[in-house]
C-alpha cells in the first residue's frame, strides 16, 4: 500500500486587486509634489559669489528679474524694457501681495541699472527683495 501526499489545490499567486489603487496615489503624490520650470532662461549670466546665503523656504511667492551680460532684462519669459518693469510687478504683487523679488544679476553688471531696476520695484511697491547668489568655497 501506498500513501499519497495530497497537495494543496490552492495556486500560489500575488494579489493584485489593489494594485490600480496604489499606482492612482502615488501618480496623484507626484502631481501634486512636482512643480515645472515655469520659465525659460533668455539672458546669460553668472552670479556673484557671497560668504554667507540663506535660501528662501516657499519659492511660490519668489518672481524673479535676471539682468544679463549684455545689460538685458528678462521678467517671466519676456525680455523688457527698464519702464515695463513697474507695470509687471505691480500686477503680480496685486495678485500675490506677498511676493518677493529675487535680483538675478551678473556679477560684472552695472550697478546704475540694478539701482534703476530698485526704483521701479519701489513705484510698483514691491518692498521684499532677495539678491541672489552663489556660496563662495
Amino acid at each position: 500500500m501506498k500513501f499519497q501526499k495530497k497537495r494543496a489545490a490552492t495556486k500560489q499567486q500575488i494579489p493584485t486587486a489593489s494594485l490600480p489603487d496604489i499606482v492612482f496615489m502615488l501618480l496623484l503624490f507626484f502631481m501634486v509634489t512636482t512643480t515645472l520650470r515655469e520659465v525659460d532662461v533668455l539672458v546669460s549670466f553668472k552670479l556673484p559669489e557671497a560668504k554667507a546665503i540663506e535660501k528662501i523656504e516657499n519659492k511660490r511667492l519668489v518672481s524673479y528679474i535676471w539682468v544679463g551680460k549684455d545689460g538685458r532684462i528678462q521678467v517671466n519669459d519676456s525680455i523688457v524694457l527698464l519702464d515695463q518693469i513697474q507695470k509687471i510687478m505691480y500686477a503680480k504683487r496685486v495678485q500675490l501681495p506677498n511676493v518677493i523679488v529675487s535680483l538675478r544679476i551678473d556679477k560684472n553688471s552695472d550697478m546704475g541699472v540694478v539701482t534703476d531696476i530698485q526704483q521701479e520695484l519701489r513705484k510698483a511697491s514691491c518692498l521684499r527683495i532677495n539678491y541672489s547668489s552663489m556660496l563662495k568655497v
